[in-house]
This record gives structure tokens, C-alpha cells and sequence, in this order.
């Protein structure tokens, strides 16, 4: 199979059929480009700004999301697919190939804070991270109504696995968007808060799609349970959305009614890290607490003798998130916890 390489003006994304395609967007550095990896098919009931697409790697070391859409290349046959499918398994190839969460070797930007007015467009925001921002708007989101953002911890928290959104005003789209998350089958649904500046997932909301993210892991590493997660919430939304042919049933915590819908939408459910210190995990995410219970310890290790700081949850409810890696700065929501609702 040829993977062309192509600007954005030589993509076609509309015809019938399967294409694969190398992006290339100019690099910052070398006398080249950026390579981003994007395969479109586009089947014989694709309508107007109608289809979905899936992105991995937004953040460069979180794997679950690339290798769900890498197999996934390989499994969707173009004679079942009905409308519009856009994959991009590594989103910010800059970030990925260094391993970091942001794009280390050219201008040091997080991706998910790049959706911001002028991004790609004016001088102060020209980089590759605004460039790929400039080039998911222009491109990507008039041909899709369904979003999926495949996102992990990496080194930043571990979490309890989940499917994700922000809450909507428009109850038909927030209908949706749940139910597309529940499809995932992960133990939690992360409904969060929607103030952080230049998220993908909010400008997709606030365009009006289905537009559901995740974290299917951390550590740098490949989950198996999160990679599974991965692939039935894609496949479900594509199925049920009339995208692809194909029956899916529910597995996991959706079959079994399990889930949990945790919202953790105000300052009360982020407990801060007041120093510089070391992380100790006492009690696993996904486990239900009240407010006061310690979830952890932080510990100073220029003040030896010290007693840790006792990181305690801000609100009843279930442990979502806290610190992966031992060493963490001031400032860092070193706990997180959220409310269960109905």
C-alpha cells in the first residue's frame, strides 16, 4: 500500500475510496517536514460534513491511541465502509518521536492547548504544534461531526481508565456524547472541567460535534485493557453512526451496567501539591472515598525528618486521577477526585 506524501491543499478527503497520505507541514528546524500519518476512506453514502475522525498521539507519550488506530488501518475493509473515516494515529509527530508530552525538539507547545484564536495564522503563533492546530480547523473538522481524541496519562497521572467529555448546553448533543462514551466500555465516564484555554476537544464541542477523548493508561506505556477499550469505542461509534458497516455489542463495565459517571467540574476536586516533593500512592484510583480520607503522601526529601504531607480528598467520591511519577513540582494536582452522579 503507497502512503503519499502531500500538502494539505493536495489532500483529497471527499472522493470515494481509500487514500494514505504523509501529511507534511514544513518543519521548524530542518530543511524538510513534518510527516503526519492520515488515512481517509470515504464510502458511497458520505454526505457534507458528515464522518468521523480519530486522532492519536495529541500528547507524543501516550501510545494506547496509536496503536488502536495503527490496527484498526489494517482491520477496516473500504467494501464496508458507508460514509466518511479520517484516522490519524499520530497527531503531533514532533512530540511523538521525542517521547514528550509537548513538542520538545521544535517550539516546546502542547498540542491540546494550541486550539487558540490566531493559531497557524499570525507570526507569534507559527510554530509546528499551531500549524497542526491550523491544520485540523481548516481541514478536518468541515468534514467530520464525530471527534474521538485518544489521549492517556503519560507521565503526568495515572488514571482510572475512561471515556471523557465536558458537559454541553445543548441536550441533544449531550445526549450523544454520553452515550458514544459509554460505547468505550471503560469503568468511568470523566465528565471534566471545560475552563483549560485551547483544548481540541472544547473547539470540537463548541462546533457542535459528537466529541468524546479518554485515558486509556500511563506510564509510557501500551495498557492492553485501555488499547481494547480504544478499539470498541471507535468501532461502536463508527457502526452505530451508520459509518461502517458491522454489529457491535456492548462489553466491559457498559455491559454489565458498572460504569461510573464521575464529574469533577470544580476547584474542590483538585488537591494541589503546596511543594516540590516525592509521591506516595496509598489508595489505587478508581477507589471510592470521602472528603478528608488521605489518597497519598507527599514527601520532602531535603527536609528528611519532615513527617509527608497527607494528600487528601477534596470531595466524596471516586479517585480518578493522581501522580504517576514520583517527583512532582509545586502546583501539581497530585489528587484528583470526583463526584459520582447518576
Amino acid at each position: 500500500m503507497t502512503r503519499i506524501v502531500a500538502r494539505p491543499n493536495q489532500l483529497d478527503l471527499d472522493s470515494p475510496g481509500r487514500r494514505d497520505y504523509w501529511v507534511a507541514l514544513e518543519h521548524d528546524s530542518i530543511w524538510g517536514d513534518h510527516l503526519i500519518p492520515l488515512t481517509v476512506w470515504v464510502g458511497p453514502n458520505a454526505e457534507p460534513g458528515k464522518g468521523l475522525v480519530s486522532f492519536g498521539s495529541n500528547h507524543g507519550n501516550e501510545y494506547e491511541g496509536p496503536v488502536v488506530l495503527k490496527n484498526l488501518l489494517s482491520e477496516i475493509r473500504l467494501e464496508d465502509v458507508q460514509g466518511r473515516i479520517i484516522f490519524i494515529p499520530v497527531l503531533n509527530p514532533s512530540a511523538f518521536r521525542a517521547g514528550t508530552r509537548e513538542s520538545t525538539p521544535d517550539d516546546r507547545v502542547n498540542l491540546n492547548r494550541a486550539f487558540v484564536p490566531g493559531a497557524g495564522e499570525t507570526p507569534a503563533l507559527s510554530g509546528i504544534t499551531h500549524r497542526i492546530a491550523a491544520f485540523v480547523r481548516n481541514m478536518i473538522w468541515p468534514r467530520v461531526h464525530i471527534v474521538i481524541d485518544l489521549h492517556s496519562g503519560g507521565t503526568v497521572a495515572r488514571f482510572s481508565l475512561c471515556a471523557n467529555y465536558h458537559p454541553v448546553d445543548d441536550p441533544v448533543l449531550a445526549k450523544k456524547i454520553e452515550e458514544t462514551a459509554r460505547w468505550f466500555g471503560t469503568p468511568s465516564l470523566m465528565v471534566y472541567q471545560n475552563v483549560t484555554p485551547g483544548l481540541l476537544p472544547s473547539e470540537a464541542e463548541r462546533l457542535g460535534k459528537i466529541t468524546v477523548g479518554t485515558e486509556l493508561g500511563w506510564g509510557c506505556a501500551v495498557n492492553a485493557e485501555g488499547v481494547r477499550y480504544g478499539r470498541q469505542g471507535v468501532l461502536a461509534a463508527l457502526i452505530n453512526n451508520g459509518l461502517l458497516k458491522g454489529e457491535i455489542s456492548p462489553i466491559a463495565h457498559h455491559a454489565a451496567g458498572t460504569q461510573r459517571k464521575i464529574e469533577m467540574v470544580d476547584r474542590e476536586c483538585f488537591t494541589v501539591a503546596p511543594f516540590d516533593g516525592h509521591y506516595e500512592c496509598v489508595l489505587e484510583c478508581g477507589t471510592e472515598v470521602k472528603r478528608g480520607d488521605i489518597v497519598g503522601y507527599l514527601h520532602d526529601f531535603d527536609h528528611i525528618d519532615m513527617p509527608p504531607w497527607p494528600a487528601r480528598a477534596g470531595v466524596d467520591g471516586v479517585v480518578l486521577a493522581q501522580a504517576w511519577v514520583a517527583p512532582i513540582p509545586r502546583g501539581q494536582h497530585c489528587v484528583v477526585v470526583g463526584r459520582v452522579r447518576k
